[in-house]
């Protein structure tokens, strides 16, 4: 059977074409794409798709209907199954005497669009497509269809039955619209139809040909007879009068809120000042971002330095310079702040620190100050800083937050920035930059819920797609500009924008990288996206060292010692942890630099470590190797091998060398009862076999041992005591410039290389020294060693250094101790 609406067009495809019949199982929704003229049953909550004639209800096109059979009604919806409290667009018809309805699609039929077109002389575009839903109603048959005009669709009801049939047309959850049809004995009305084309705005539908204006708030909005939604409104950076006039808000707040509301932001590269100007600074130098005449001695400055990239600066600290205090405040990566130069600890409470109320929690510092009718509020969480600016209208401002379109050398401060911040560098194309997927991601500022915040978004969106097309997506960055649109509208407006960080994927709200500290030439950033950070080197100071595929610094080689700086970060780029590393003994590890982050490794003539020193003519070479081999087992390995050969040379010529006049000096001295001969004699080894000899170069800070030795004193009575020994530039044992090696039997406690073997304990002793030359002086220094002889009663003659109490002296026999000297020459 035919329903009436169908039948002039049903009988035309009949005469052409073939009638088609589908049944489905109830059990499973059914998805439909059926040719012109098809017709289909069925039993369940079933998916259309009717591509082929899309449907447009006010604005919105469907290419998808969801049809629900219930109880109550035959609902059509068009982005899912209806389910109460759905914010979806659908059609609640009649309900339906059986568990079965038919759905068909056909192509445009000239009669039936002249039908239409006479019951809705509104309607003047062609007819495309429709398509029905039919089933039993209160002992009939109804239908509901859907009839495409181009842009618009009239919603066409026919019920044959007694009574009267409402059909709800509800958009976005919300009625509409509706259409009747009653059917009485004495009325007979059977049909209806019902534009459902229009526009729609905020929530809100127009019907065609429909003109609103509010001169109180200054929009206007037209849906014209093509359904076109045209609106208009003040701009961004307007405010309407309430007579349909808009003016500058600059002017507006002058006239009516006088005053001073403003927030500039600078976050990565991307500075926008009070007036909503974006630049970018490319330098790496430090800028004025805002003064106040009025408000003497204070400035805030912003520091740039670059990251991953050579070419890209990134702002990185921010300082609060309080002039007329003398005092600085800094705002540093990690959420440390610096009074000058001390460590400040702060929480969520406000600190007053010389004036400035200081804070800090997950999502960053704020710094306040209020003075002279301004409050100046400064907010940086490591990338970001925003000065929110509060005060009376007309006050002089200064800086890049003013007006960003000033000459940056203008406001580069001369004093905090030299000539090689200037320097502009290139960097490699990065294959990983997407600039079209991040375009996309900075444009989520102008949908919902940012729409509702009436801050212009555009200078966040050019900021956000400049950095972004020229910089990796990484370290948190996208979310940044985001942030701080929604942060610029808490301030001005006290809007929260709920649901902004779930669209965008910006979900946590805390700082990145609080709570690290990096060093100067490093950043903080992530180790795995989303993941755990590092500091991470910056990319100019890396240059330098992958440029020669280095991981430190050159060898600092003396003559007997030598170090091995490695950077940290170099080591960490190439998956290496230091706390695994050692020269060539297991024991000789690095140390790290807590401020540089620097590993040193270094060895000494005490502690080779395994160095191998060789020596060509005048120079001598070290050789060492820095690895994480742990010397156990070269069977397996559970971490990559490094192994870091590394030497220098020291050249000899560098250093200046001494000789000794005579291999030995002897003296005959006679004390009391005593005859006896003292020899002095000097060493190149700690066994005293390798005598300095008159042709014998010694080198400064060379070892040398020093042996003084009686003959002819009886051991068993009598022992030696070194008293002192000293160095003076003038043959003269008393010259006028003189260093002490030994003074009271002890060593000098002020030069460590001085060391006293056996003295007192028989008549010979020996002391060592490295050998040294008189500042600004040369020529010959003369060593002077002045001895006494002691009884010997158990220990007693053996001096107690160290800070013990002494023994008693000798009791000598002769008053005048014994003194003799030795002569060395350059």
């Amino acid at each position: 059977m035919l329903r009436p609406l169908l039948y002039l067009s049903a009988l035309i495809t009949l005469a052409g074409g073939q009638y088609f019949l589908v049944s489905i199982h109830q059990s499973a929704p059914y998805v439909s794409s059926m040719s012109s003229g098809a017709q289909q049953t069925f039993k369940a909550s079933s998916e259309f798709d009717i591509s082929s004639c899309p449907i447009t209800i006010y604005g919105q096109t469907y290419q998808h209907a969801y049809v629900n059979l219930t109880s109550k009604n035959l609902v059509v919806c068009f982005n899912s199954f209806y389910s109460p409290g759905t914010k979806d667009d659908c059609i609640f018809g009649p309900f339906t005497d059986s568990d079965s309805a038919e759905f068909e699609k056909y192509q445009r039929i000239p009669v039936l669009e002249t039908i239409v077109k006479y019951s809705m002389p509104t309607i003047k575009t062609r007819m495309d497509c429709y398509f029905s839903f039919s089933y039993q109603h209160n002992k009939g048959y109804a239908t509901l269809a859907l009839i495409k005009f181009g842009p618009r669709t009239v919603l066409y009801v026919y019920s044959p039955a007694e009574g009267t049939v409402v059909v709800d047309v509800q958009v976005e959850g919300t009625s509409a619209d509706q259409v009747e049809v009653t059917n009485t004995p004495t009325s007979r009305q059977t049909r209806g139809y019902l534009d459902i084309s229009g526009c729609r705005h905020s929530g809100a539908v127009y019907k065609p040909a429909t003109q609103v204006n509010s001169p109180e708030t200054c929009f206007s909005l037209t849906c014209d007879e093509d359904v076109v939604l045209k609106t208009s409104s003040c701009g961004p950076l307007e405010r309407c009068l309430g007579n349909g006039s808009c003016i500058p808000a600059v002017l507006y707040d002058a006239i009516f809120n006088p005053k001073l509301d403003l927030v500039c932001t600078v976050t990565g590269p991307a500075l926008i000042d009070f007036q909503g100007h974006v630049t970018s600074v490319k330098d790496r130098c430090t800028y004025s971002l805002l003064s106040i005449p009025s408000v003497p001695g204070l400035q805030v400055l912003a520091n740039f330095q670059e990251r991953r990239r050579k070419d890209v600066s990134f702002l990185d600290s921010v300082t609060l310079r309080l002039d007329r205090l003398g005092v600085h405040i800094h705002l540093k990566q990690g959420g440390r702040v610096l009074v000058d130069d001390s460590t400040l600890t702060l929480s969520s409470s406000a600190q007053m620190v010389h004036g400035v109320e200081l804070s800090q929690d997950l999502t960053g510092v704020t710094a306040k100050l209020s003075l002279f009718n301004f409050t100046v509020s400064v907010f940086f969480d490591g990338y970001t800083v925003q000065i929110h600016l509060e005060g009376p209208i007309g006050s002089a401002l200064h800086g890049l937050c003013e007006n960003s379109n000033r000459s940056l050398t203008e406001l580069k401060l001369s004093e905090s920035s030299s000539t090689s911040c200037e320097m502009q560098y290139t960097d490699t194309n990065d294959s990983v930059i997407n600039c079209t997927r991040m375009t996309e991601h900075c444009n989520f500022l102008k949908g919902a819920p940012f729409s509702s915040c009436d801050i212009d978004p555009e200078p966040y969106i050019t900021a956000c797609t400049d950095t972004l097309c020229s910089y990796p997506d990484l370290d948190a960055l996208k979310c940044q500009f985001l942030e701080a649109y929604a942060r610029t509208c808490r301030l001005k407006h006290n809007a929260t924008l709920d649901g902004w960080r779930s669209k965008s994927e910006c979900l946590n709200p805390e700082a990145f990288c609080q709570d690290r500290t990096c060093s100067d030439h490093e950043f903080c950033g992530e180790k795995t996206a989303g993941g755990d950070t590092r500091c991470f080197c910056r990319a100019i100071y890396a240059s330098k060292y992958k440029d020669r595929n280095a991981l430190g610094d050159p060898t600092v080689c003396n003559q007997n010692s030598a170090s091995l700086t490695l950077v940290n970060c170099l080591l960490e780029d190439a998956g290496v942890d230091y706390t695994v590393l050692h020269l060539k003994d297991l024991t000789c590890r690095g140390h790290m630099d807590k401020e540089r982050h620097v590993v040193i490794f270094s060895f000494n003539s005490t502690n080779h470590c395994g160095t191998e020193v060789t020596s060509n003519n005048n120079q001598i070479i070290y050789q060492n190797t820095v690895s994480n081999d742990d010397g156990f087992s070269n069977v397996i390995t559970r971490r990559d091998q490094v192994f870091i050969d590394f030497s220098c040379i020291y050249l000899q010529e560098a250093t200046k060398a001494f000789k000794i006049r005579s291999s030995s000096v002897i003296k005959v001295i006679t004390s009391g009862v005593w005859n006896y001969t003292l020899t002095m004699k000097a060493y190149t080894d700690a066994a005293r076999t390798q005598p300095v000899e008159s042709n014998t170069e010694v080198w400064l800070d060379q070892k040398i041992w020093v042996e003084l030795k009686t003959d002819g004193l009886d051991g068993d009575l009598i022992s030696m005591v070194t008293k002192s020994c000293w160095a003076t530039n003038q043959e003269s044992d008393n010259g006028s410039l003189r260093y002490d090696l030994i003074k009271n039997g002890c060593a000098n406690p002020a030069d460590p290389t001085v060391k006293v073997e056996g003295n007192g304990e028989g008549t010979s002793n020996y002391f060592s020294f490295n050998m040294f030359q008189f500042s600004g002086r040369s020529g010959n220094i003369f060593l002077h060693c002045r001895l006494q002889l002691c009884v010997k009663e158990g220990n007693s003659c053996i001096p107690k250094c160290n800070g013990a109490r002494r023994r008693r002296s000798i009791r000598p026999r002769n008053e005048a101790p014994a003194l003799i000297s030795m002569v060395w020459t350059n």
